[in-house]
């Protein structure tokens, strides 16, 4: 308890500090610093749950040790009053392990089929579909920004964000940062007639979009935007005007599209958040590059050229190549259990960060 002492000092200063604004109405004229301070605030509450439940143990312990002496019942209560306290002393120092710094993020999420044409596109939308079950059964939101489809309905190019409902210490980066990569399918495509199993593939990106994208300057001669009518199975408009706004960003390549909202304005503003989350990504992701293998190990998950996971629907399993993580419940991973799965992927994470620290 003594090596973290100063380190549960300093977050009950910021907490009590952080109640003070809240309870401040002038914070709530402005939406933006009321939702940061609240995020701050939930992340810090864990942490500050967990210290008073300890102080109160120690006490009681105290005062059982105490009785003890004079009665022989209370050694009982002492003793595990004691299991308590190691208990919460190992979930405090979990706490104050470090963590990565966009955990409480929510995300943007993009699905691209790969190799595979059809086969590849059907994958892609069973992915995607993947992703929104899991989430919504876990207090997230999804909303589709963009999305274009094949001809039998598959997924050609999708863009999803992924919102906690409250904010969180755990938000949505926390849960689905290592999604991102190469995924595999192994199995007989609908398309095929001869009965083959066949390889196919679809790309993953996923990146963190804060409350406030900061130090994001975007030119306007640095960008072009197209506009163009939204559109369903095989490139076929789904609206009657040309709403769906997609930017390129020239100095690096990169394209977002949104074509959720029926204004052009709003489907161009919230193009311009996901880009700015998008360069903020990159900016990280190769500042990391120069630092250390741990730092490093941290943004893996936003290379898309890294196979990630494989998924053999003719065994029922899914294997995780990073961790080498398998199980024959492909079936029930597909229909959002993914538990177990990003479990694992946590767990190791962990392990990393502990040695590395």
């Amino acid at each position: 308890m003594s090596d973290n002492a100063g380190a549960v000092d300093d977050i009950l200063s910021e907490y009590h500090g952080l109640e003070m604004q809240m309870a401040d109405p002038e914070l709530h004229n402005d939406p933006a610093a009321a939702r940061r301070v609240g995020k701050r605030y939930s992340q810090l509450q864990p942490v500050v749950d967990c210290h008073r439940r300890l102080t109160r143990v120690e006490e009681d312990l105290g005062a059982a040790r105490e009785m003890a002496r004079e009665d022989a019942e209370f050694a009982a209560e002492a003793e595990s009053l004691e299991a308590e306290r190691v208990e919460l002393e190992e979930r405090l120092a979990d706490l104050l392990a470090p963590r990565d710094p966009h955990d409480g993020d929510d995300i943007v999420m993009e699905v691209k089929s790969g190799a595979g044409g059809e086969e590849a596109a059907l994958f892609a939308g069973e992915l995607l579909r993947m992703y929104q079950r899991y989430a919504e059964r876990h207090g997230f939101v999804t909303e589709i920004l963009g999305l274009s489809e094949s001809d039998l309905g598959g997924v050609k190019d999708a863009t999803v964000s992924i919102r906690a409902k409250t904010p969180s210490r755990d938000g949505a980066w926390s849960v689905f940062k290592f999604e991102g990569g190469v995924h595999r399918v192994q199995r007989v495509p609908v398309t095929e007639s001869q009965g083959r199993i066949q390889t196919s593939a679809a790309g993953v990106l996923v990146y963190p979009e804060p409350d406030e994208v900061e130090d994001v300057e975007i030119d306007d001669k640095d960008i072009r935007v197209d506009v163009y009518r939204s559109s369903g199975k095989g490139g076929q408009g789904v609206n009657t005007t040309d709403s769906a706004v997609r930017i390129t960003h020239l100095p690096t390549g990169l394209v977002v599209t949104c074509q959720k909202e029926r204004s052009q304005i709003q489907n161009r503003a919230r193009a311009m958040q996901v880009l700015a989350a998008r360069l903020t990504a990159l900016r990280e992701e190769a500042a990391a590059a120069e630092a250390s293998d741990a730092r490093r190990s941290q943004v893996r998950t936003m290379d898309r050229s890294e196979r990630v996971r494989t998924y053999n629907f003719p065994e029922n399993r899914i294997s995780d190549h990073r961790i080498g993580y398998k199980a024959h419940n492909l079936d029930a991973v597909l229909g959002g259990d993914m538990s177990d799965l990003l479990g694992a992927l946590h767990d190791a994470e962990r392990r990393e960060r502990l040695e590395a620290e």
